[in-house]
């Protein structure tokens, strides 16, 4: 039954004006009483049983009988009703994207809290959580690269993908910004998707690899990929990772902070991206939601509606009373009239 009243709604809420009618109808009604029962005038009623017929006291339940009724068909006519809503969305226009994450030793310099790759790592989280719609990848690049996981919808594997990112010696160390940049267009080349972007980070300059940054980038232009470059660490000097203990541990101390800006500035440009600056971790924040802002998703949604009237079953009930209310003034009150 509760069932029957969760999100019910009046399609004719105008109707409800009629109910002020009711309580008319019941002055009425208790005015007329005593004019619809016969009457004698005695001197005394000393001789009379002082006990009134039962039906009689019960004739007011044909007048109750009627003014549910009459309540029930004025909520019909203000027509309850459900609406069961169906949400269909669609992708019109899916981007792929691939994050390409510098993972040389220099990104755990302590300029950003706790260093430059974790604050890395945390953006792009966020970035991947925030796009449940496209297609995203992660390419890792120190003085070589490989794709830590193609293209996918699955956020769950993305995520992944950029949690267990770590410096961990496996690559060799040094920055191969055309190795990064051109594993990431093999990544996206066979896309099929309308709009395909890379973002490239990184906090130095080229000097490995044997793939050119220039020749990567031409190749993004041909396949029609577009590349946000950001460049990652502080205007001056850093607290960076010099050497490494047996341990495991790393040596910290101040150097400066060398960042190729015009390879940079010049890759984004010829693929129709943008370059940005992050010096600290609000900074970064602010470069990926700008990204997030410039590349859309379209996505059209449609909403069905299945509307079912309720007003039948409560007619029914209305119809129900009268017919009670008929059957008894016709039978057990017809001697009590």
């Amino acid at each position: 039954m509760m069932d029957w009243f969760t999100n019910i709604k009046f399609a004719s809420p105008e109707m409800f004006w009629l109910l002020l009618a009711l309580p008319v109808v019941i002055a009425f009604y208790i005015w007329t009483f005593n004019r619809q029962n016969a009457q004698i005038q005695v001197s005394s009623i000393k001789g009379f049983q002082n006990k009134g017929s039962l039906l009689g006291k019960l004739r007011p339940l044909l007048f109750v009988l009627r003014l549910l009724a009459l309540t029930l068909i004025i909520i019909a006519l203000a027509r309850p009703q459900t609406t069961d809503v169906t949400t269909k969305t669609q992708t019109t226009n899916g981007i792929d994207i691939v994050l390409a994450v510098d993972v040389s030793a220099s990104m755990l310099a302590r300029d950003f809290e706790p260093d430059r790759l974790e604050a890395t790592k945390e953006v792009a989280a966020n970035f991947i959580n925030g796009r449940p719609n496209d297609r995203i990848g992660v390419v890792v690049y120190a003085g070589e690269s490989y794709t830590k996981t193609p293209i996918t919808t699955d956020e769950s594997i993305s995520l992944k993908a950029i949690k267990d990112i770590k410096f961990d010696g496996v690559l060799e160390n040094g920055t191969a910004i055309g190795m990064g940049l051109a594993t990431s267009v093999n990544r996206l080349k066979e896309s099929e998707a309308l709009s395909k972007v890379i973002i490239l980070m990184t906090d130095g300059v080229n000097n490995s690899g044997f793939l050119d940054p220039k020749i990567a980038s031409e190749l993004a232009v041909e396949f029609g990929i577009k590349v946000y470059t950001i460049g990652i660490g502080t205007n001056g000097n850093a607290l960076s990772p010099y050497a490494q203990l047996p341990d495991g541990r790393f040596q910290f101390r101040m150097s400066p902070v060398e960042i190729d800006e015009e390879l940079m500035k010049q890759i984004a440009a010829d693929t129709g991206g943008k370059y940005f600056r992050a010096d600290n971790n609000k900074k970064l924040k602010e470069i990926y939601a700008e990204i997030d802002k410039l590349e859309k998703t379209e996505i059209e949604q449609f909403e069905f509606y299945n509307i079912e009237e309720k007003y039948r079953d409560i007619v029914l009930l209305a119809l129900l009373f009268i017919g009670v209310e008929m059957l008894l003034r016709y039978t057990i009150f017809k001697t009590a009239a």
